[in-house]
């Protein structure tokens, strides 16, 4: 039994209706349920059976005879062996429309919340499966177990948020049988970091679902999250987290943003402060609300040139903010990017933006890679289309690129000023010419051919 059990476990393709059904004329189900249910402990037999019978289910006719065994698996559920668990929590996906499962379903729960980690991704898998279902969700959310161990409740709070993403519809169920409530418990029991910090990357799932922010929002998760920052006795990590989990969520709460503005202060969080203002940023919403106090500090630290990873953080930052993936900013806001720059570049030695980017360019490969986004990312406002051709410098400075991850950002940054152009009066200026031929020149080379580098040539070879 064990060596057939191994052989039909073990097939390369996938097992059909055929072999399944000769496998059973041999070794029919209660013999080998029989052979599960046995005390006797007979070496490899327990794990050759579990693996052949996963395979026998997965077939349509072995799936067919589930529903005439149920009371194995009703007794696999609760057994003490964990392979024999897993492989009920896995036959349960084959009977998703069974009303049996009104019976089994408080016996998955404890699978997830008391099983291994095998059991219980096991498990996780049926009850997804089982909520695509109308009678699934009705037998689900009435009965998710929470009065467990720490452990077991982040499983019940991955298996929420596993649910919430799954769509629209089912978030609404969610956040209507107030499964939400759960988390915002979790994160306000700061005694047990751990457990909060596990809320927290579960919180950080949840925002990153297409529908994650019009449900979150109607929570009090706003204002936990802007009392996490503000707290100063809390775990620096839980700030950290909490600081990036607002920028994925929130672009227009100004509570929230003043409370990372505040972070800046802490020389230790203060790059994922930037991170996250870069977060919110990125979108039309958040990067006008920037614009304010909070973006001095940040366009600021973009040309410190103390701290070199400050200095990355916060160009990384203004490179999402000024970037390409948000619609035209108010006419507001635009304003006071410009005054930002020039009031910036003013309070440095270089005094313009052309020599305040220039110096940026002339440090290492990670500095001009960043100064590339940010640059990709303005150039299409007038302003500063001047300011980089106001000197050939930086045209020179960019199609001179060697570092190999530079250079495509290089070629990108090429093309955004070559785009920017193309609806400019600078295109027939005499005076740029010369700088417009060498961008061209750069762009023709492609983002992978150094300047000066010998490109292949192709002939029809001569014949002796």
């Amino acid at each position: 039994l064990i060596d057939a059990a191994n052989e039909f476990a073990s097939y390369p393709g996938l097992q059909n209706d055929d072999s399944a059904k000769e496998f059973l004329s041999r070794y029919p189900l209660p013999v080998m349920i029989s052979c599960l249910q046995s005390e006797e402990d007979v070496p490899g037999l327990e794990i050759s059976l579990v693996s052949c019978l996963e395979r026998v289910f997965k077939t349509n006719y072995g799936a067919s005879l589930i529903p005439h065994y149920m009371s194995f698996v009703q007794v696999g559920l609760q057994a003490t062996s964990q392979p024999v668990r897993c492989l009920a929590c896995k036959v349960i996906s084959y009977l998703l429309e069974n009303v049996h499962l009104i019976i089994l379903y408080p016996l998955l729960i404890n699978c997830l919340t008391n099983g291994d980690e095998l059991v219980a991704a096991a498990s996780v898998d049926s009850i997804i499966n089982l909520a695509k279902f109308p009678e699934g969700i009705e037998i689900i959310f009435p009965n998710l177990a929470f009065r467990c161990s720490s452990q077991a409740r982040v499983r019940v709070l991955a298996l929420i948020a596993k649910l919430f993403s799954i769509s629209v519809d089912m978030a609404s169920i969610v956040y209507n049988s107030n499964l939400l409530d759960l988390l915002v418990a979790e994160i306000q029991n700061t005694s047990d970091v751990l457990m909060t910090l596990s809320a927290l990357e579960l919180l950080y799932e949840l925002a990153e679902s297409p529908h994650g922010t019009q449900f979150l929002l109607r929570t009090s998760l706003l204002k936990l999250l802007t009392s996490v920052l503000r707290n100063t006795d809390a775990d620096s990590i839980l700030r950290s987290r909490a600081m990036i989990i607002s920028g994925r969520l929130l672009t227009s709460v100004k509570n929230i943003v003043l409370a990372i503005d505040a972070r800046l202060q802490d020389t230790d969080e203060y790059e994922i402060a930037l991170e996250a203002l870069g977060r919110i940023g990125a979108s039309t919403e958040g990067a006008t609300l920037l614009f304010s106090p909070i973006a001095r500090h940040l366009v600021k630290a973009a040309f410190h040139h103390k701290g070199r990873g400050k200095q990355l953080a916060a160009l990384h930052a203004l490179g999402d903010i000024v970037g390409g993936n948000q619609t035209e900013l108010s006419s507001d806001s635009e304003e006071c990017l410009r005054q930002l720059i020039y009031a910036t570049a003013a309070d440095t030695s270089k005094l313009t933006p052309s020599g305040m980017f220039l110096s940026v360019l002339q440090q290492e490969p990670e500095a001009r890679l960043a100064a590339y986004r940010v640059i990709s990312g303005l150039v299409g406002r007038s302003w500063f289309l001047l300011e980089i051709f106001s000197s050939n410098k930086i045209i020179n400075r960019i199609t001179d690129e060697t570092n190999k991850r530079g250079m495509e950002a290089r070629y990108d940054c090429c093309i955004a000023i070559s785009k920017a152009l193309s609806s400019s009066n600078l295109l027939n200026d005499p005076s740029v010419k010369e700088t417009i031929a060498k961008l061209e020149e750069a762009i023709k080379r492609g983002p992978y051919l150094a300047k000066g580098e010998a490109q292949p040539i192709v002939v029809t070879a001569e014949r002796f």
